[in-house]
C-alpha cells in the first residue's frame, strides 16, 4: 500500500503494533557492539549534582582502535570541583551496570551547555561535534544564541507541518468537489435504474471519484472472483469508503450488499443503497438476526451473491474486530463459497468519526473461495475463523480478538 520510507528509528514489533526503541544515528558502536544511550543518560541524570535531562552519552571516533569511545557529557548543578571524582566514580559504576564497561571520558559542564532539539530533545550529534572540537568548545552560550538556535529549528518543521495540513486540506476540498459533481449521477441512478443498471453506474462513478481525487487503489486476486457461481464476499470493514472502494473493482453478478437497518432511517441512505440490491438486517435482535441469516441463506441459493462486513460495525481505532458468524451459517446452509477480501490502507483515508479525507494507497486483496465443510453451526464457525485468518493475513492491521474468541457473537446472529 505504498512505498517504504526508512525513518532512521530503530523499533520492535509485538502484537501487531510498533515501539519505536531510539534512533539509528545515536547507537554507539564499541567493540562490535551495539549500545544504546538512553538508559545511562536517564541513570546519569538522577545523580545528585547532575542536572537531569540535560546528560549527553555519544560515541566519538578513536582513531586508534578504529572503533567508538563512549563519552557522558553531563551538566553540573554546582561548580565544585571536589565533586568530580566521586560523579566519575558513579557514573563509571552506572556504565559498567548497564553498558558493561566504563565510559572512555566523563566531561563536566556548566548549565545550558548539552545541546537541545526546539522540544527539549538531546543533540547527541551536536555534543560530539562539540567534543571533538575540544574542551573550549564545551562552554555555555549567549542566550541570545541560544534563542536564535530554537528559533531557527522550530521553524523548519512548524513550516513543513503547516505546508503538510495545507495540503492536506487542499485533497480534502479537492476530493468534496469531486463527490459533489458525481454523487447526483450516482443518486439518480438508485431512484430510476434498475439494479445492474444502477450497479455498473455506481462502478463508473466510484473509479472516477478514486482517481480524481487522487487515491490510487490496487487489486490483486480478481480472479478469485469466477463469473456465474453465487458466493459471500467477506470483508474487512475499516471505513466508510470501503463500498466506495468495493464498488470500484467489481463487475455486477447478482451481488447485493447487506448492511445494518439503522440505514434505512436516512431517506438519501436508504434511497441510495436500495438502488443497489441492498438488504438490511437487524443486528441486535437475536430472533430477527436468525431469520435474517435464513433469508441470505436462500437468496445465496436462487444465485445471489452477498457482500458482507462480518465485524457488523467499524471503529476508528486500527485493528481486526471479532466476527459474527451469522453470514457463514448462511454460506454453510446454502453450501456456497466465502471469498476472502482485505481491505487495507481505506481506514487511514476516511477514519470513523471524521469525514476529513486523506491521502492514502489502497490495497484491496481477493483470496481464494472457501468452501464450508458442512452445512451445520461447527462448519459455519470453521468457515468463519478461516475466512478472518486470510483477511487479517492481508489486511495489515492487528488482530484484535482475544486468543481462542475470534467470533465476535455466541448465538446465532449475522
Amino acid at each position: 500500500a505504498g512505498e517504504w520510507v526508512n525513518t532512521g528509528d530503530r523499533a520492535y514489533l509485538s502484537d501487531g503494533m510498533v515501539y519505536i526503541t531510539g534512533r539509528e544515528k545515536d547507537i554507539i558502536i564499541r567493540g562490535g557492539r551495539n549500545i544504546s544511550p538512553y538508559e545511562l543518560e536517564q541513570a546519569v541524570g538522577n545523580l545528585a549534582g547532575i542536572r537531569r535531562g540535560c546528560v549527553a552519552v555519544f560515541g566519538a571516533k578513536d582513531a586508534t582502535t578504529g572503533t567508538e569511545r563512549v563519552v557522558v557529557l553531563a551538566e553540573m548543578r554546582d561548580r565544585d570541583a571536589s565533586r568530580h571524582d566521586d560523579l566519575k566514580r558513579m557514573i563509571n559504576e552506572l556504565a559498567v551496570g548497564l553498558i558493561g564497561a566504563p565510559a572512555d571520558d566523563i566531561v563536566f559542564a556548566p548549565p545550558a551547555t548539552v545541546p537541545k532539539t526546539s522540544s527539549g530533545k538531546i543533540r547527541r550529534v551536536a555534543a560530539r561535534e562539540f567534543y571533538e572540537r575540544g574542551p573550549s568548545s564545551v562552554k555555555p552560550q549567549a542566550v541570545w544564541l541560544q534563542f536564535a538556535r530554537l528559533v531557527l529549528a522550530g521553524a523548519a518543521p512548524q513550516l513543513r507541518r503547516g505546508l503538510r495540513a495545507a495540503g492536506g486540506a487542499l485533497f480534502a476540498l479537492r476530493a468534496y468537489a469531486v463527490l459533489a459533481l458525481l454523487f447526483p449521477i450516482a443518486f439518480l441512478a438508485a431512484m430510476v435504474a434498475p439494479v445492474r443498471a444502477c450497479w455498473s453506474v455506481g462502478r463508473t462513478v466510484s473509479r472516477w471519484f478514486l482517481q480524481l481525487s487522487g487515491i490510487p487503489v490496487v487489486a490483486r486476486g480478481l480472479e478469485n472472483l469466477a463469473p456465474g457461481k453465487p458466493v459471500v464476499l467477506a470483508v474487512n470493514h475499516t471505513s466508510y469508503l470501503d463500498a466506495v472502494v468495493l464498488l470500484s473493482l467489481l463487475e455486477y453478478r447478482g451481488y447485493a450488499f447487506i448492511a445494518k437497518r439503522e440505514f434505512e432511517e436516512g431517506f438519501f441512505m436508504r434511497t441510495l443503497l436500495a438502488g443497489f440490491g441492498t438488504q438490511f438486517i437487524e443486528r441486535f435482535d437475536v430472533a430477527k438476526s436468525a431469520e435474517h441469516a435464513n433469508e441470505m441463506a436462500r437468496a445465496a441459493q436462487r444465485g445471489a451473491s452477498l457482500v458482507v462486513f462480518p465485524e457488523g460495525t467499524l471503529k476508528r481505532a486500527t485493528g481486526l474486530m471479532p466476527f459474527r458468524t451469522g453470514a457463514f451459517q448462511a454460506a454453510a446452509q446454502a453450501g456456497v463459497a466465502v471469498v476472502p477480501v482485505a481491505l487495507r490502507g481505506v481506514r487511514s483515508a476516511l477514519r470513523d468519526g471524521t469525514w476529513y479525507l486523506r491521502r492514502a494507497a489502497v490495497a484491496v486483496t481477493v483470496g481464494e473461495p472457501i468452501l464450508p465443510a458442512g452445512a451445520d453451526w461447527s462448519a459455519a464457525v470453521e468457515l468463519r475463523d478461516a475466512v478472518r485468518a486470510v483477511i487479517l493475513k492481508h489486511c495489515g492491521e492487528p488482530d484484535l480478538a482475544p486468543a481462542g474468541a475470534r467470533g465476535g457473537d455466541s448465538g446465532k446472529d449475522p
